[in-house]
């Protein structure tokens, strides 16, 4: 079998699994804890899930948002180059590129977010 295929995660999927165990954020975790697929994000991502649990969920989110990353010990993928980033002005707003650009270095099979106005299938 080949190896696991990389589904980069962006912040929103972080900050929906630690506001709820059992939905499907959580299950995404779940599954990239498992055989066929890894977690890849980066720093500024974490980062970011962080302090948006800590301004809108409870101190229990906070705590199952550590024990998530704890156990699904993703690949944290160092930030995109600059130059990288302006080549998707275009196509997707500025505060988001670094997660485009991030995700496309990464090489992973999937880019998953909850972020429907920026991200558009």
């Amino acid at each position: 079998m080949a190896g696991k295929k990389k589904v980069f995660l962006d912040a929103s999927i972080f900050v929906a699994a630690a506001g709820s165990a059992s939905g499907g954020s959580s299950l995404i975790l779940e599954v990239c804890r498992g055989l066929l697929f890894s977690a890849v994000t980066t720093r500024r991502i974490l980062l970011e899930a962080q302090r948006n649990i800590r301004k809108k969920l409870s101190s229990e989110a906070i705590l199952r948002f550590y024990k998530e990353i704890a156990k699904l010990n993703p690949e944290i993928i160092g930030p995109p180059a600059k130059e990288s980033l302006s080549q998707y002005d275009d196509i997707i707003s500025l505060k988001d590129r670094h997660v485009l650009s991030s995700a496309l270095e990464s090489k992973a099979a999937f880019l998953i977010t909850l972020d429907r106005k920026h991200f558009q299938t």
